[in-house]
């Protein structure tokens, strides 16, 4: 056995007495100012967050001031945000968004893709239903650059090349919300065709404690505040736009009613807001943000690591966390119903030495 491996493993599955899998996974908590408060494995890690950034790519969006020209709702800033399941809600709406935008779906350059919902998909199967570019996951994002575009009068062809004015504001936004330089941020593409960034985990934490900040601002210091506050009550006012149906970051901000923001990323990436009072970090009064990353990307062992973080550091109340603990420790089973596994988790986040 690879007794460092073992050691070093956040997640264990086992398949009746015998080990199974390892799974190594890195976690970052960061107060607003961007301080270290807890870690486990590398918090610095460079990340590709994939789809949990896409609030950062909605304030760039809504600061160039689409969202009032072509009178998109809060419902569609909660779907720039998504990964959805592709249900008939969700497409319609990014349908009705490049309506507003009067734009068609043939503008968009995300391409279509098999339903992450597993009965969606099932169903697109029966009818033999071919998926376009409004069912892809990405679809509200999308529609919302290409009115973006509009809104900064750029033209929507190309909107998602990199070398596009759209694109060079989005580096911009991002990187001052993550508190590095542009070039301190390396960029690839993303599976729905977009620029999608890579930087270090704890830099995601602080993403979305600035969200979870600017939800608990009486009043805002700034637009770009207002801005953060407007995406994370859209995001958690309307968690079913989110994902959807069977969802981890639909299930968590229904759980917590308008405590926690939290979005996932493909491979493994996950980012949470939490606001200030709704956590039992000790010496922190304000919101905290928490960013994990699963080295494997196993999509089961990230919402497991998720669940034991928020019981670690007791975001919520006991009965809010018992809603999500189907997912703290999935249970193997195998074709016929019979238990044949379990999976353990084991994280223990280390309190960071942080200057006052």
């Amino acid at each position: 056995m690879n007794t460092a491996l073992a050691a070093n493993a956040a997640v264990t599955t086992y398949r009746g007495p015998a080990v199974e899998n390892r799974h190594l996974a890195h976690i970052a908590v960061t107060d607003a100012a961007g301080r270290l408060l807890y870690a486990f494995g590398d918090p610095h890690r460079p990340t590709l967050p994939r789809s949990a950034v896409k609030p950062a790519q909605a304030l760039a969006v809504l600061e160039t001031g689409a969202l009032e020209r072509f009178g998109f709702d809060e419902g569609d800033l909660a779907l720039m945000c998504a990964s959805h399941n592709s249900e008939e809600r969700h497409v319609a709406r990014a349908r009705a968004m490049l309506a507003k935008a009067h734009v068609t779906e043939d503008d968009l350059r995300c391409g279509g893709h098999a339903a992450i919902s597993d009965e969606v998909q099932r169903a697109w199967i029966k009818r033999d239903f071919t998926p376009t570019p409004a069912c892809s996951n990405c679809s509200g994002k999308h529609a919302g650059m290409l009115a973006a575009a509009l809104s900064m009068g750029s033209p929507t062809k190309d909107y998602e090349r990199p070398e596009h004015p759209l694109q060079r504001h989005v580096r911009s936004t991002l990187a001052q919300l993550v508190g590095l330089n542009e070039a301190e941020i390396a960029w690839g593409t993303d599976g729905c065709n977009l620029p999608t960034p890579s930087f270090a985990l704890d830099r995601l934490a602080l993403l979305f404690v600035k969200l979870a900040a600017a939800a608990d601002a009486i009043a805002p210091a700034s637009p770009r505040e207002a801005a953060l506050a407007r995406i994370y009550r859209a995001m958690t006012a309307h968690p079913e736009l989110v994902a959807g149906n069977g969802r981890y970051c639909t299930a968590l901000m229904s759980a917590f009613g308008g405590d926690v923001v939290g979005k996932v990323g493909a491979e493994g990436s996950y980012g949470l807001g939490v606001r200030a009072g709704a956590h039992g970090v000790d010496g922190v009064a304000g919101p905290i943000g928490v960013a994990v990353k699963v080295e494997d990307g196993n999509g089961a062992v990230l919402t497991a690591v998720v669940t034991e973080v928020l019981h670690q550091l007791q975001i919520g109340t006991p009965q809010q966390r018992a809603q999500l603990d189907a997912f703290r420790a999935p249970k193997i089973k195998n074709t016929v119903g019979l238990e044949v596994g379990r999976t353990e988790v084991c994280v223990p986040l280390a309190r960071q030495a942080t200057s006052t």
